[in-house]
Order: structure tokens, then sequence, then C-alpha cells
């Protein structure tokens, strides 16, 4: 059997199943399994492969058909042009992310810094590590404290970390949210928080049912997070802090209301991502009266 047998068997496996993207997710797994890259495969797509491929082959296209995202299967996932290691203990990072990413850096640029004052940001709920440690990698002068309540979530973030090169410039602390953060005066505090509505989860892909309910669920209005960063981040904010927040599509005026009612910010913005649709909120600390 060659490489594009395996192509060819595994798009007809999954024919009929209701899996999406069928072409993409057999060339990933075939591309996992032979350590090649698309190029490789179509250069040597007569090559043989060994019978340990094809039963590694069989087993990942029964995970796809189980609705088993690839990524974990792969433990591969590509955001702002690093390579992340992930499994079912981490959220998949998604190219809506990066737009929250590219804000966080385009304004970090505009900041004064010296060797002696780095830009201090604060990631909340980093699950995989991909927006530290993206910030880590494309902001030169900066110091980044990423925290997350589940261990293992922060055992991937520290590999992803080393993997990258810049787990010299992120401090990983477990915490619930702001409980175990000493540091009071953090430039930037970014996240990416669960925000989807409790009971709407069962209605989800099939595959993101299968990614972490934790780092999904943001209670029953899709909010419990936001309160709680909304309610607490001044106090870890310096004079000019700004918070940069991903949200789902449909909350940016809760978000906006919610913001208001503190009375503890201002200059509130919205940007869409790449489909148009509402992603990310930015908001500053009051100046002291």
């Amino acid at each position: 059997m060659t490489i594009n047998d395996l192509l060819i068997e595994g798009r007809k496996y999954l024919l009929d199943t209701k899996i999406e993207d069928i072409p993409l997710k057999v060339r990933l797994l075939v591309e996992h399994i032979c350590n090649m890259n698309k190029f490789e495969l179509v250069i040597n797509h007569d090559k043989s492969v060994t019978e340990e491929q094809i039963n590694d082959f069989e087993l990942g296209l029964e995970k796809i058909k189980n609705n088993i995202p690839i990524q974990y299967i792969t433990n591969h996932q590509e955001f702002m042009k690093l390579n992340f290691y992930v499994d079912e203990n981490v959220l998949i990072p998604q190219p809506d992310t990066e737009v929250l990413v590219e804000e966080v850096i385009k304004y970090a640029k505009t900041l004064p810094t010296t060797s002696s004052t780095p830009i201090k940001i604060l990631d909340l709920c980093t699950g995989s590590g991909a927006i530290a440690i993206s910030l880590a990698k494309y902001i030169d002068n900066c110091e980044v404290t990423a925290t997350d309540i589940s261990s293992k979530a922060l055992q991937i973030a520290k590999l992803n970390a080393e993997k990258n090169l810049v787990h010299t410039k992120i401090d990983f602390i477990d915490s619930d949210m702001f409980k175990n953060i000493d540091e009071k005066q953090f430039d930037i505090i970014v996240s990416n928080p669960p925000y989807i509505e409790s009971d709407v989860i069962s209605t989800l892909s099939k595959e993101v049912q299968n990614e972490p309910h934790i780092a999904l669920d943001g209670g029953d209005d899709g909010l419990k997070f936001y309160r709680l960063i909304i309610k607490n981040a001044k106090n870890y904010l310096s004079e000019n802090g700004k918070i940069f927040l991903e949200i789902g599509f449909d909350q940016k005026e809760k978000l906006f209301n919610l913001i208001e009612e503190s009375k503890q910010f201002s200059n509130q913005t919205c940007i869409k991502d790449l489909s148009g649709n509402d992603r990310v909120i930015i908001f500053d600390k009051y100046p002291p009266v």
C-alpha cells in the first residue's frame, strides 16, 4: 500500500459519515503518520507505507469517525505561525483568536520600554499557552504571566513555551483567575475566557463537544468570567493599563453594558474578525482621580 492509497482509502472510509472537511483531515492524518508535510506527500505519493503506519492510520480514521478533533490525533495546531502541542486537556487554538493577539502586539509596540521596564502582560485562562507564547515571541521586551486553573493545561503550556523558545519570558501560575497573582502593575491584561452558555454546549458540533468543557463553559449566560475580570482587573492594572478580551459574536453589547456599569473603565472599543463578527473588546482603566 502506498501513501496515495492511504489518502484514497481514508476518504472512502469516511465518505458516508457526517464528518466535515474529510479530504483535509485524511491528509493531515497521513502527514502525521508518515512524518511529512503536504508537499512531501505529493512528491512521495507512490512510496510504500509500513504495516505499523497502516495500523496507525486505521486507528486515526476510527478516531476521526468518532468526532475526535484531528488536532488531538496529531497533537498539533498552528497558531500565529507557531507550532503548538494540543491534546484533550486544552482548547484547540483557533484563527479568530489571532485577531486578539495581533491587537495586543499592535498596542504593545506603542508602549515605551527599557531594559529595566519591560511590558508586563497577564494572560488569564491560558490553556495551551497560545496567546501568552505568541505575545512573548513577537513582543521583544515583555514579561508574561500566564494562569490557568487546570494543572494539566499548564503542563502543556509550559511544554509549548519550551518548544517555541520563550519559556524564560513567561511565568506560569496555577490560579483560579486572579486568586494566586501577586503582581499588581500589569500594562496589559488579555484573556480568551470560557464564554459559551452552559446549555448551548450540547448543541455544538460533536468535535467541539470533545474539547474540555471547562474551557468552553461560561455559565448560564456565558458572562461568568467576564464579570470576574471586570470586577477585579482594575486592582491588577498599572495606571494606564489596558484590557483585551475575546468575545462571542453576539456578546458585544452585553459586555459594553457590564463595563459601563462597573464605572471602572473607559474607551471601550470592539474589533471584528475576518468574518466580520465582533471578536475583541478593548478598554482602558480609568485614570486616578
